[in-house]
């Protein structure tokens, strides 16, 4: 499976909230990544979901913070479910520092304690 980022979604991707834009980090991470995890996951099978960032100019980091640590901070999957299905596809060297941002924001991640209680 797989999620090309410019082509799919926008090719600036920024902010946090949908207050910073139509283009932000929760509607990406809600939108994209939440249901083709889930469809992974309840398929059982041990695909990967491939995010494609070739084609996007630049990242905000908030976007990168919310799209994919997000998914972890929330609770809405455990970080080793997201390491284990998530794979970063980047051959543009100037890309490769948002490749590395994601790949930094999911290692780092760690769940907020009243997302946690809430549960």
């Amino acid at each position: 499976m797989k999620i090309d980022v410019a082509n799919e979604f926008y090719t600036y991707p920024a902010g946090r909230f949908p207050e910073d834009g139509a283009h932000n980090g929760e509607r990406f991470r809600e939108e994209y990544l939440v249901p083709r995890i889930k469809q992974i996951l309840e398929s059982g099978s041990s695909e990967e979901l491939t995010i494609d960032i070739d084609g996007v100019r630049s990242f905000g980091s908030s976007f990168l913070e919310e799209s994919f640590a997000g998914l972890i901070r929330y609770g809405i999957f455990p970080k080793d479910v997201v390491r284990r299905i998530i794979r970063i596809r980047c051959t543009k060297p100037h890309l490769f520092f948002f490749r590395d941002m994601i790949v930094a924001l999911i290692d780092e991640a760690r769940v907020e304690v009243h997302t946690q209680l809430a549960s």
